[in-house]
C-alpha cells in the first residue's frame, strides 16, 4: 500500500523580533521570516503603499484601562482587536460583550497563555479552542481566527497546526515594552515610542494593562489622522492579502 510521506516541520521556537521602523519607513523582520509567516498565511504588517494602520491590543488581565481605551475607540470610530487570554474571558465578560458589539474583533491569545512551543499539539488547539468557545458563548463572535502566540514565541509546527485548524497569526511591527502596569512612565512616553515607530501598514500592540496607553491614546489617534493615516479592520488586511 503506497503511503504519502509524513512532513515533518520544524518545533523550534522562534521570538519574534524585527528592526524597528523609523522616519516612516516599515518595520523589517527579514526574509527568512517574512517567507515563514507568509507559507501559513500570517503576518505582521500591510502595504507599504498606503498610510492605513491596525490597532491590537493584548489583553492578559484587566487593570481597569480597557474601559478608558474602548471610550476612545468609539468616539475616534477606530476599529481594532482584543488578543485575550482565557483569565481574560473570564475576569471581565462585560468588556468581551462591549468589544464584539461595538464592531471590534476578539482575538485569541490562548487560555493559559503558554508557550505554545512547549505543550503537545493537542493542548495547542485545545487552549485556542477554550477561547474562542467562550466568547462564541457570550457573544457574536463564533470564531476567534486570529492568534497572537504568548510572550510572542512561536514555531513552524505552532503556525502550521493552528493554520489547520483554521486559525490565523497576527504578529506585529510597531511595539514598545509597555506591560509592566507597576512601572509607568507617563503619557507623553508611550505617545513618543509609539509615534517614532509609526509606518504605513503598520500593525500596532499595545497592552491594556498600561494606563499610559489609555491616555496617550486619543492624541496618538488624532496626531495620526492629521498625517493622513486611517485605521482599518484586520478582516481588511486580511482579505486584502
Amino acid at each position: 500500500m503506497f503511503m504519502l510521506p509524513v512532513i515533518v516541520v520544524s518545533s523550534e521556537a522562534i521570538h519574534w523580533g524585527f528592526q524597528k521602523g523609523m522616519d516612516g519607513k516599515q518595520a523589517e523582520a527579514g526574509k527568512n521570516l517574512d517567507d515563514l509567516l507568509a507559507k501559513y498565511d500570517a503576518f505582521y504588517k500591510g502595504s507599504s503603499d498606503e498610510k492605513v494602520l491596525y490597532l491590537t491590543f493584548d489583553n492578559g488581565y484587566e487593570n481597569g484601562h480597557t474601559k478608558s481605551i474602548l471610550d476612545t475607540l468609539k468616539t475616534e470610530k477606530v476599529p481594532a482587536a482584543f488578543f485575550v487570554t482565557g483569565h481574560y474571558v473570564e475576569s471581565a465578560p462585560d468588556l468581551i460583550k462591549r468589544m464584539v458589539k461595538e464592531g471590534h474583533i476578539v482575538g485569541n491569545h490562548s487560555w493559559h497563555h503558554y508557550d505554545l512551543t512547549s505543550v503537545p499539539n493537542s493542548t495547542m488547539i485545545e487552549e485556542l479552542k477554550l477561547v474562542e468557545k467562550e466568547v462564541a458563548r457570550m457573544t457574536k463572535q463564533k470564531k476567534t481566527k486570529y492568534v497572537r502566540p504568548p510572550r510572542g514565541i512561536f514555531s513552524e509546527n505552532v503556525l502550521k497546526t493552528t493554520r489547520k485548524e483554521g486559525y490565523t497569526h497576527v504578529m506585529w511591527s510597531v511595539a514598545y515594552v509597555d506591560w509592566y502596569a507597576d512601572q509607568p512612565k507617563g503619557k507623553k512616553y508611550a505617545y513618543d515610542e509609539i509615534m517614532k515607530q509609526i509606518h504605513p501598514g503598520a500593525v500596532i500592540l499595545l497592552h491594556s494593562v498600561s494606563k499610559d496607553n489609555a491616555e496617550a491614546l486619543s492624541n496618538v489617534i488624532r496626531d495620526l489622522k492629521k498625517q493622513g493615516y486611517t485605521f482599518r479592520s484586520l478582516d481588511d488586511l486580511a482579505g486584502a492579502r
